[in-house]
């Protein structure tokens, strides 16, 4: 039953989280091994909120499809979101090994990409996959964090290009209320 339900989460790419956080939460702290361009280093949340709004999103697998589409249209976009005074991390279960990699070949050496194997940071955010199954996979949601530690958007949705639109907006929106 697990590995059939592990191969939908795969298949479809995403399921439904316990329950995202809302708009307007204060967003947990953390410091996660990651990295960028094949390169490691600790993110930490309140160290990148001190240069502007961030966007942290969740995926389930790194290398899998629409995870892949996904790190794609982030780091095609990601000089937009800098524009914007925002930066992004992505978060999986995959092990920092992997996110060496993955953040090398799919991120385009762009934006780290965080290992939380322990799912620590995933159930902080409630967007752990399931409670049923005994994994720390996440869902496909996505945050907006604004430097004050607030949370400005929270979006769940199986296909990859919404997270990119949406969280750019909200970062954009974010932006214009507050000039530099």
């Amino acid at each position: 039953m697990r590995v059939l339900a592990l191969g939908l989460i795969l298949a479809c790419g995403s399921g439904a989280a316990l329950a995202a956080m809302k708009p307007g939460e204060s967003a947990p702290d953390f410091a996660i091994p990651a990295a960028v361009g094949g390169k490691t280093f600790t993110f930490t949340l309140s160290e990148a909120l001190k240069n502007g709004p961030v966007v942290l999103y969740f995926y389930p697998k790194s290398f899998t499809s629409t995870c892949t589409v996904e790190a794609h249209d982030f780091a095609e976009n990601a000089g937009n979101f800098a524009q914007a005074g925002a930066s992004l991390i992505g978060v999986s279960a995959d092990t920092l090994d992997t996110q060496k990699e993955f953040s090398a070949k799919e991120c385009r050496e762009t934006f780290p990409v965080g290992a939380d194997p322990d799912g620590k940071v995933i159930r902080a955010y409630k967007a752990q996959f399931s409670t049923l199954l005994d994994t720390a996979m996440s869902s496909r949601i996505s945050y907006v964090i604004a430097p004050d530690g607030k949370i400005l958007l929270a979006y769940e949705g199986a296909s990859a290009e919404p997270h990119i639109e949406k969280t750019l907006a909200a970062v954009r929106a974010w932006r214009a209320a507050h000039p530099r």
